[in-house]
């Protein structure tokens, strides 16, 4: 084994860990306690955001227009509400993690499900480049390195990020388990302690309490001011990103696997609810302001001053001087922002996987790596994400315009198909309860579709202009790259398919040797070509140099090989298209003959040794591949580089370790 290999190798199993066997795969399956955390960590850091947001575009009407706020969350809640109700309905009827893809392809079509498939694939990449982005852009608030190398520090989160999940989901949800739990209750116990000082009495003031607002656009009215409700409402959804995850991720769970996906939406939903909710009302009840330009927006902040999140300035304002618990909240929200993104990782390779088995992706979405995880859509995720980020600048503002368009397309596409699964189950359905139980699903998923597709017209018609085109944009690309990759399998599959008998099956095999010079490997790569008993068998050189060829003629001559030898001449001493032009005389004189050609091959034990042999026999051996009619065999000849090799494979050998050198057929001229 050589030393580069030997490396990687050791490289591989300290970043991954050792390969998981294929029968351990129920082992790597998911408890509920460790689920939400997994599908749970973007939903729950959206609920850090949402709020803030929400606040941001209403500050452009004015401090008055905060007296809306508390309504929009509601909204958003009622939202949340339908949805969550609406996807318990989806991981019962269809629990192999198909999720809203499935739910479109069986009941609207190959087209509306390929449509949920590009919206909900660009969206998980959205996710990972929003969420790590925010994270960055919240530590370096506190940390002027990563603020002035943001980008950098995203990318190398996300690649982190990445490969915790190659080794495996159950490894990364107990890693994950921890932040998003910590979020979880600090939050809440911040929102319980502020409750308790209200109660009591006591002021709970923001430090942007006392400054006031410079709106851009007070005297909004009527249709205006609807609007900007609206993109109020449109931006506070992002707190519904995620949600659709546990659906893609069913299969992740233990047994019983639809009923565990749905406990663990309704706790998705409840948390996410009951927090958002309660960052809005305190936030109000604290007087915070959050605008987008605070040295411009603020009137009364003091120079240079410096604008925090809102979750940071409701925890400075209830816990006050209890700086512990201030960091802890921080600390957490920080965490549960920059993991946010393992939802992502969780959910695009699985729905990648059902997508190449359904052959829209390249079938090597569908393989599952050395710990059992789909590593290859983990990896395409983080190299998509990064992309993402460097070209926005790892900027928040401007990537979060991108955002939810996906998703919500998903949500709605799937609300339809689900009430046309439940309207074609009724036509046939007879048992009144199992009827009773299809009306009241088809009930809350047609108002889950009335309520999806009227957010989605929304976030269209307020975020459009903003960027969200650009997402709309990548969907479409994504789309036709997907229907193109299919029609391809189906062409390849027709054609394998409809091939002839008389095509597979020849009437006589010729075989043809090539020769450079006479030696051990020539005359092992002989013996073999004999032994498949040809019907016609014959040795080719090409005539490079004449002193050589002479040689070789002369050697062929006097040894006791009965094979004829034909020299073919090359005036240009070219290797390849001389020994292509011959074999396809060859097919020309029998067409229905199928034509063997066999090379002579070394194989080394290191891999300088490959590049210090010419690579003909390669290059010759591509071209052969694509003759109709002709096959190429490689007789291998050990070099005694490769015994230490051999020893090594002996102890240890990977799948992959193995490199081959191939013996020139010019090595000697």
């Amino acid at each position: 084994m050589s030393t580069l290999s030997t490396v990687s190798v050791a490289t591989k199993r300290l970043l991954l860990g050792r390969p998981f066997r294929s029968d351990k795969l129920g082992h790597t399956l998911l408890p509920k306690r460790i689920a939400l955390p997994v599908f749970a960590s973007d939903a729950m850091s959206s609920v850090a955001y949402a709020p803030q947001e929400i606040f941001l575009v209403l500050s452009v009407a004015g401090l008055s227009a905060f007296v809306y706020a508390p309504w929009v969350a509601v909204a958003v809640a009622l939202v949340m509400v339908v949805v969550v109700a609406s996807y318990r309905q989806n991981v019962h009827a269809y629990p192999s993690g198909g999720g809203d893809y499935e739910v479109a392809t069986v009941n609207l079509g190959p087209n509306a499900g390929l449509t949920v498939g590009s919206a909900l694939l660009v969206d998980y990449v959205l996710t990972v480049a929003v969420s790590i982005s925010s994270a960055m852009e919240n530590i370096g608030s506190a940390s002027s390195l990563v603020h002035d190398n943001k980008v950098f520090f995203s990318v190398l989160a996300i690649a982190l990020i990445a490969a915790v999940n190659l080794r495996g989901i159950k490894e990364s949800g107990a890693l994950l388990a921890i932040p998003t739990y910590l979020f979880i209750v600090s939050v809440a116990a911040m929102l319980v302690w502020g409750a308790i000082d209200i109660v009591f009495g006591e002021p709970i003031r923001a430090e942007s309490a006392g400054f006031e607002l410079r709106a851009e656009d007070s005297h909004l009215v009527g249709l205006a001011f609807v609007f900007l409700l609206a993109r109020s409402f449109s931006s506070g959804c992002a707190a519904l990103t995620g949600v659709e995850a546990i659906s893609n991720g069913v299969p992740a769970f233990r047994k019983p696997k639809s009923r565990n996906a749905a406990t663990t939406l309704l706790l998705l939903g409840s948390f996410s609810i009951v927090l958002l909710l309660g960052l809005v009302l305190m936030a109000q009840e604290a007087g915070v302001k959050y605008v987008a330009d605070p040295a411009k927006d603020l009137i009364g902040a003091p120079d240079g001053y410096q604008q925090k999140s809102m979750i940071a300035q409701l925890a400075h304002a209830i816990f006050g001087g209890f700086s512990p618990a201030f960091y802890v909240v921080a600390v957490a929200t920080a965490l549960i922002l920059m993991l946010a993104a393992n939802t992502a990782f969780n959910g695009f390779p699985v729905l990648g996987s059902v997508l190449a088995q359904d052959r829209y992706l390249p079938r090597q979405m569908h393989t599952r790596g050395d710990r059992l995880a789909f590593s290859n859509g983990i990896v395409f995720l983080a190299v998509a994400a990064i992309i993402f980020v460097v070209a926005f600048g790892a900027e928040v503002t401007a990537l979060i315009q991108l955002y939810i368009v996906g998703v919500f397309v998903s949500f709605t596409l799937s609300q339809t198909g689900m009430v046309r699964h439940w309207t074609r189950h009724l036509r046939t359905e007879t048992d009144p309860r199992a009827r009773k139980r299809m009306y009241r699903s088809r009930i809350i998923n047609a108002i889950g579709l009335v309520m999806t597709a009227t957010v989605l017209v929304i976030v269209l018609i307020t975020k459009f202009a903003a960027g969200a085109w650009i997402a709309i944009v990548a969907m479409v690309i994504l789309f036709a790259i997907m229907k193109l990759i299919h029609h391809h399998y189906a062409t390849v599959q027709v054609e394998l398919d409809s091939a002839e008998d008389d095509e597979v099956l020849p009437s006589r095999t010729h075989s043809i040797v090539l020769v450079s010079t006479l030696h051990l490997a020539t005359k092992r790569a002989i013996r073999y070509a004999r032994a498949t008993r040809p019907d016609t068998l014959e040795a080719i050189t090409v005539n490079v140099d004449d002193r050589d060829t002479r040689k070789l003629v002369s050697q062929w001559e006097a040894s006791d090989i009965t094979v004829p030898l034909k020299v073919i001449a090359s005036p240009y001493r070219e290797i390849t298209r001389p020994v292509i032009d011959y074999v396809r005389r060859v097919r020309r004189e029998s067409p229905r003959d199928v034509i063997t050609v066999f090379i002579p091959e070394y194989v080394v034990g290191h891999w300088w040794e490959q590049i210090l042999h010419n690579q003909s026999a390669l290059r010759l051996k591509g071209r052969l591949l694509f003759e109709p009619g002709v096959m190429v065999t490689s007789v291998p000849w050990q070099l005694t580089s490769s015994d230490r090799r051999k020893n090594h494979d002996a102890v240890y050998t990977a799948p992959g370790d193995v490199r081959r050198a191939l013996g020139d057929i010019s090595d000697h001229r």
